[in-house]
């Protein structure tokens, strides 16, 4: 698995932009006017890693085969949203259905593309689409208020906990806080997470810069990037119109291009970093003639379930899994030379898969 990250923002901030330069494709529309995005648009993208490059190489595999990483280009969100205004409750509704949220901002000055609140604001603008949400949030928790009052009269343990949840909630979300920031118990983790919240999904601030600003940043995004921090929330800096540049170029004179205009790695490489840190997700390989490839996992995933995200029968038929750590993998220059120097672990159900993790699952049919 990878994740699913929904790309939100106000209209005319480079969403689509950057969406057909992520996907490499021109799916989506982008143009100078509000609500160019009517339908959201998917794309998937490979997850880049040098690991799984130089393990195929020493695997012989016939086919390379990265994890990837889906992207939901949602359409513009404005001010009233959360009522409706410019099909706001419809736009709502898929960012529901993502796992994070990558919210494009515009930290750049154009006086051809029109901002649809007339001036250049990035934290004006973080706060309309926050307080959209938020509002949203509100609604939904207020409905359920009653019936779960009158569940929890009856004795009913489940709805004390949810209801109890749900006023915490309601407290933060009225002093102009996302969910995110209630502070949980482990245990009551699985019960806030089905109350579906908008401001409860990880955000990932995306300053859209001009050219010039695509390896330093500039004024505004620094804005973005203090606010960031006091939410503990994720930023990068990207140049929507410079990947949109390198996404047409092939692949030969992509590094030329890159080293052009003073940047080490496309903006992707770090949209990517930056999004699996903020869902705390970790990257195994399997290696082998046939193919070298990455999966992606949760942190703190154990080996059963490890294996399931290759095939169900390997979770439900789990016996061990054979385990070598990257690095071992390349010092002893594969999975021979790893077992003869007694690098490769034999793990258990126990077992919580780590990042670089080469793994091969054993299983009974």
């Amino acid at each position: 698995m990878g994740f699913k990250c929904g790309i939100v923002g106000l209209p005319n901030v480079g969403k689509s932009t950057l969406f057909n330069a992520l996907t490499e494709t021109a799916a989506a529309q982008a143009a100078n006017y509000p609500f160019c995005t009517i339908e959201p648009n998917v794309g998937e993208v490979a997850v880049p890693d040098p690991r799984l490059d130089t393990l195929a190489k020493l695997a012989k595999s016939a086919e390379i085969i990265p994890t990837r990483l889906t992207f939901v280009d949602i359409a513009g969100l404005v001010r009233g949203a959360s009522k409706g205004e410019g099909l706001g409750n419809q736009f709502l509704a898929n960012i529901r259905e993502v796992d994070a949220i990558a919210h494009v901002v515009r930290c750049f000055e154009d006086s051809d593309v029109t901002h649809v609140e007339g001036k250049i604001d990035p934290i004006a603008d973080i706060e309309t689409i926050e307080t959209e949400l938020m509002l949203a949030d509100l609604d939904s928790l207020e409905k359920r208020i009653d019936a779960l009052t009158k569940r929890a009269r009856g004795a009913d343990k489940e709805a004390k906990e949810t209801l109890s949840l749900i006023e915490r909630a309601l407290g933060l979300l009225r002093d102009g806080k996302p969910a995110r920031l209630l502070e949980r118990k482990p245990e009551e983790e699985k019960a806030f997470r089905a109350l579906g919240l908008l401001t409860a999904k990880p955000v990932l601030y995306v300053c859209n810069v001009d050219e010039a600003c695509a390896g330093t940043g500039n004024g505004y995004s620094r804005q973005v990037e203090r606010r960031a921090k006091e939410e503990d929330a994720a930023s990068v800096v990207i140049s929507a119109k410079i990947e949109a540049e390198i996404a047409v170029l092939p692949p030969a004179e992509r590094e030329e291009f890159l080293t052009t205009v003073g940047l080490k790695e496309p903006g992707l490489n770090r949209l990517i970093r930056a999004g699996y840190g903020l869902l705390d997700l970790v990257t195994f390989f399997t290696a082998g003639p046939k193919e070298a490839r990455a999966w992606t996992v949760t942190r703190g995933t154990r080996a059963p379930q490890a294996a399931g995200t290759i095939h169900t029968d390997f979770e439900r038929g789990f016996i061990r899994a054979e385990t070598i750590a990257y690095d071992d993998y390349i010092a002893a220059g594969g999975e021979a030379g790893a077992r003869d120097v007694g690098k490769l672990r034999l793990e258990g159900k126990d077992y919580v898969v780590a990042d670089g993790d080469v793994m091969h699952f054993r299983f009974a049919t």
